[in-house]
C-alpha cells in the first residue's frame, strides 16, 4: 500500500464531509431500467447518477456501480451467473455508445453514455467538493502512484484512504478477507475497483454486502486517468470506434476479444431487428 501524506490524511476545513442526515437533491424519483439484449440497463442521467453515487458514499451504503459495454454484454450473454451479478448492481450505467444507441433505439428513450473514463473525473470532483475518502482497488502500482499524484494536484479535497493491488491470481479467503477489512478501516466512502471485466463485476457483486461504501468498477479508465494510456480521439468515440483504436494499441490481446464481442453484438442486433 503507497503510503499517504499526512496533508490527504486531514480534512481541509473548507472541506466538510457532507452529514449523513443532508438530503442530496434528486433529479429522478424512480431508477428505471430496460432490457439491452442480456443486461438491464438504467437510463438515469450523468448528473442524477453522480448525486446519488455521493449520497450512497457519504451515508456509508454498501452499493455497486457497473458501467455496460459490448464486452460486459457479451460475457453476460453466455453466463447466467454473472447476468444476475451485474444486474444486481445498484447502477448498471451505459458505458459503451452502442449500448446507449440500443436503448434509443429499441426503447425510443435518448440516454447519454456514461463511459467510465469520463465519469471517474467527474467522481472525483464531486469527492472534492464533499472532502470525500477515495480508496483504490486493482490495476497496477505504478498506475495506481500516478494516479494518486493527479487526484493529489488536480483534486486536492479528495482523501485518499488507501490502495490495494491485489495479485493476478485468485485471491485466498484469508487474503481476500483481509483486503476487505483494510477497505472497512480506511473509512472510505468511494471504492475505485479496476480489475477487468468480468473479474471486477463479481467481486463488487460477492462483496459489497460487506464494504460501507459505494464500489465503482472503472476498468480501463485507470490507465487512461493515470496517462499511461492514450484514449481515442473524439471522432472515433462519435462513431463507436474506441475498440478500433484499442486494437491498434493491444493487438495481441485484444483481437480475439474484439473478434468475438463485436461478433455476438451484431447477430444480437440483426436477430432482434428481424424479429422486429
Amino acid at each position: 500500500m503507497i503510503k499517504v501524506s499526512e496533508k490527504l490524511k486531514t480534512e481541509h476545513p473548507r472541506r466538510e464531509v457532507v452529514s449523513k442526515h443532508e438530503t442530496v437533491y434528486r433529479e429522478e424519483t424512480v431508477n428505471k431500467k430496460v432490457p439491452v439484449f442480456s443486461l438491464m440497463v438504467n437510463t438515469i442521467s450523468v448528473s442524477a447518477s453522480l448525486a446519488r453515487i455521493m449520497e450512497w458514499g457519504i451515508n456509508n451504503k454498501p452499493a455497486y456501480v457497473c458501467f455496460a459495454n459490448v464486452h460486459m454484454l457479451a460475457e453476460a450473454h453466455r453466463d447466467e451467473t454473472f447476468r444476475s451479478q451485474v444486474n444486481s448492481a445498484n447502477l448498471v450505467l451505459p458505458d459503451g455508445k452502442p449500448i446507449a444507441m440500443s436503448i434509443k433505439g429499441f426503447h425510443g428513450q435518448k440516454t447519454e453514455r456514461k463511459a467510465g473514463m469520463d465519469f471517474l473525473p467527474l467522481v472525483l470532483s464531486k469527492a472534492d467538493d464533499k472532502g470525500a475518502r477515495i480508496f483504490l482497488y486493482g490495476s497496477s502500482l505504478e498506475i495506481q502512484e500516478a494516479m494518486i499524484k493527479r487526484i493529489q494536484l488536480e483534486y486536492p479535497y479528495v482523501q485518499i484512504a488507501g490502495n490495494i493491488v491485489p495479485p493476478f491470481e485468485e485471491l485466498s479467503q484469508s487474503e481476500l478477507m483481509d483486503h476487505i477489512s483494510q477497505i472497512k478501516k480506511s473509512g472510505a466512502h468511494i471504492v475505485l475497483v479496476s480489475l477487468g471485466c468480468p473479474k471486477q463485476e463479481k467481486w463488487m457483486a460477492e462483496n459489497s454486502h460487506r464494504i460501507p461504501a459505494v464500489l465503482l468498477g472503472l476498468g480501463g479508465a485507470f490507465p487512461v486517468f493515470a496517462e499511461m494510456r492514450s484514449r481515442a480521439p473524439q471522432w472515433m468515440q462519435r462513431y463507436s470506434l474506441e475498440w478500433l483504436y484499442r486494437l491498434v494499441q493491444e493487438p495481441r490481446r485484444m483481437f480475439k476479444r474484439y473478434l468475438y464481442t463485436n461478433t455476438l453484438f451484431l447477430y444480437l442486433l440483426a436477430k432482434k431487428i428481424i424479429h422486429r
